[in-house]
């Protein structure tokens, strides 16, 4: 499975675009990286540029961090000192078949791929890197856990809300390591799944009285559920750990007011593994792009 012929822009990101860089240079593509003059690393088959240095013209697709842009349209890199302009201008001079590729989008994001009429992948929507990527996800949970905590894991009460992705692994690995785990759910397919997972199911509109006796609440889903209700219901040395997206879901004002330590942490994976992180977007980035380049030579 070789990239030979394809032309790839890589803009900005952090540790884990690194391993994207090694991983897509093996396979022959032909990378320009914008926005890491501050790497030492060379890697053969990759040019570092300025974004006024790059030949929008013959790019075959763009890689973005995990997070796209900001919503100023620049994209944030830790190899450099100042963001990079993500434009329309830039994005128009692209070939048709020119594709875009993030871990998650935002508003300037999602408005300017519609503009320029641009196919535009969002990794992190895809089942298999979310299911991996809850392996350290759970782990930088546990790494939390133990920080905040001034109990053991095991034995401790501890209520998981949401059985997605990152929830089922969540629930079930600190289920491994002794705790007594509870899960919330609204769908039940769900509850019978936690039933089945040997752990206790509860519906989350009964989220309130299930929370009376927990030590940790750990949530994973991206809209406010952890309300000033549900956290005046918390026994007051309960920690709240939020996994969603920001701004998570979480009222952290009254958390903070009521004396309950609540931590927003999306992002683990980049945190507490980003080789194993990178390596993931890494191998799925890479069959994508080199389906995407057999459709365009018919083979597919």
């Amino acid at each position: 499975m070789m990239l030979t012929g394809m032309h790839i822009a890589i803009i900005g990101g952090d540790a884990r675009q690194l391993e994207v860089i090694r991983k897509l240079t093996e396979l022959d593509a032909k990378l320009t990286l914008i926005g890491f003059d501050q790497l030492a690393h060379s890697f053969t088959g990759a040019t570092k540029a300025s974004i006024n240095e790059v030949d929008f013209v013959d790019l075959d697709a763009i890689i973005l961090p995990v997070h796209g842009t900001n919503v100023e349209g620049k994209v944030d890199t830790v190899f450099s000192n100042e963001p990079i302009p993500f434009t329309e201008e830039m994005l128009l001079k692209t070939p048709k078949h020119c594709t875009v590729y993030s871990g998650i989008s935002n508003s300037y994001l999602d408005s300017l791929m519609k503009a320029v009429n641009r196919k535009h992948v969002l990794l992190f929507e895809r089942d298999d890197v979310a299911i991996y990527n809850s392996i350290p996800t759970a782990e930088g949970t546990i790494m939390i856990v133990i920080q905040h905590t001034d109990f053991t894991i095991h034995g401790s009460r501890i209520a998981v809300l949401g059985l997605g992705r990152i929830g089922m692994t969540v629930a079930r690995t600190f289920a491994a390591l002794g705790a007594k785990v509870k899960v919330g759910a609204r769908r039940s397919e769900h509850i019978a799944r936690i039933t089945e997972m040997g752990l206790q199911p509860f519906y989350l509109q009964d989220l309130e009285k299930e929370v009376r006796d927990i030590d940790i609440c750990i949530n994973t889903i991206p809209h406010l559920i952890v309300t000033a209700s549900v956290i005046s219901k918390m026994p007051a040395h309960t920690l709240i750990i939020d996994l969603a997206s920001k701004p998570g879901g979480t009222d952290f004002r009254y958390a903070e007011k009521r004396g309950i330590k609540a931590l927003l942490v999306p992002g683990l994976p980049g945190v507490v593994a980003p080789k194993t992180a990178g390596q993931i977007i890494a191998n799925v980035l890479s069959q994508l792009l080199f389906n995407d380049l057999q459709k365009r030579k018919g083979n597919l």
